[in-house]
């Protein structure tokens, strides 16, 4: 990357293409709220993001969030007083807020920054070869990358070529999978013995697995859009630099 650039819109390492993007900054703290270190996973914060899901996880198993949740809708409020830790709960509810805001505040920073460098318009990198790995651009099919999460969350990371947030993504879905017995239950079900399919769900375990498929096939889909989107506009500076100023004139 040229050090003089101030302002890079996109760059392309051995762990995927990191880029800036204007986006809804409701959208990303809605994320946020849903799991934590969702929104900042769409604004490529990925160490921040990582550790704030791991947060996620930690304190609410400490803390019996998802328990006290599930009792709580189905009106049984005095054991969702019981099971709850007050003192991991409060610290929560802090970060948790924080987290939101955050992501909020930061939406509304990179849009600035976005807007920015696609003024300065500098040169986007098309691929890169190093000795670990090949990355490039290249059309992607939305549709498919979305899919490919709903089936398994992180194959459609995997699809975009962001190796270290799929092995994150696939790691989890399956220990998700093994505690909550999830997988189990299905099987129970499609036997027809529906009592036996509910008794071994692991509830803590299962109430994480809704807002992770939702937030991986999400993230799949546009970023698959997004690098379509750097696709074309890498395409649009190398025309415009090699074919500009050319005496060869097509329309007269």
């Amino acid at each position: 990357m040229n050090s003089r650039i101030r302002r890079p819109l996109q760059r392309i390492s051995i762990f995927g293409i990191t880029y800036m993007h204007r986006r809804n900054p409701f959208i990303i703290a809605w994320w946020s709220a849903i799991f934590p270190g969702f929104g900042h996973y769409l604004l490529n914060n990925y160490i921040r993001a990582t550790l704030l899901t791991l947060f996620e996880v930690c304190i609410n198993s400490l803390g019996h969030i998802n328990e006290s949740i599930a009792y709580s809708f189905c009106g049984k409020f005095e054991m969702a007083k019981s099971v709850l830790h007050p003192n991991w709960a409060s610290g929560y509810l802090i970060i948790y807020f924080f987290t939101i805001w955050d992501s909020y505040r930061s939406t509304v920073a990179q849009n600035k920054l976005c807007f920015l460098a696609e003024m300065e318009n500098a040169p986007l990198q098309s691929f890169i070869i190093d000795p670990l790995e090949i990355q490039y651009l290249e059309q992607k099919n939305p549709n498919i990358a979305a899919w490919y999460s709903l089936l398994f969350p992180g194959l459609g990371q995997f699809y975009n070529h962001r190796f270290g947030l799929a092995f994150y993504t696939m790691f989890w879905w399956w220990l998700y999978s093994i505690l909550s017995h999830v997988y189990q239950s299905v099987f129970y079900f499609a036997l027809g013995d529906l009592q036996r399919s509910i008794s071994i769900l692991n509830i803590h375990w299962l109430l994480f697995m809704p807002s992770v498929i939702c937030g991986a096939t999400y993230h799949a889909y546009t970023t698959a859009i997004n690098h379509n989107r750097l696709y074309r506009l890498e395409q649009r500076q190398y025309l415009a630099e090699r074919y500009q100023k050319s005496d060869v004139l097509i329309f007269l």
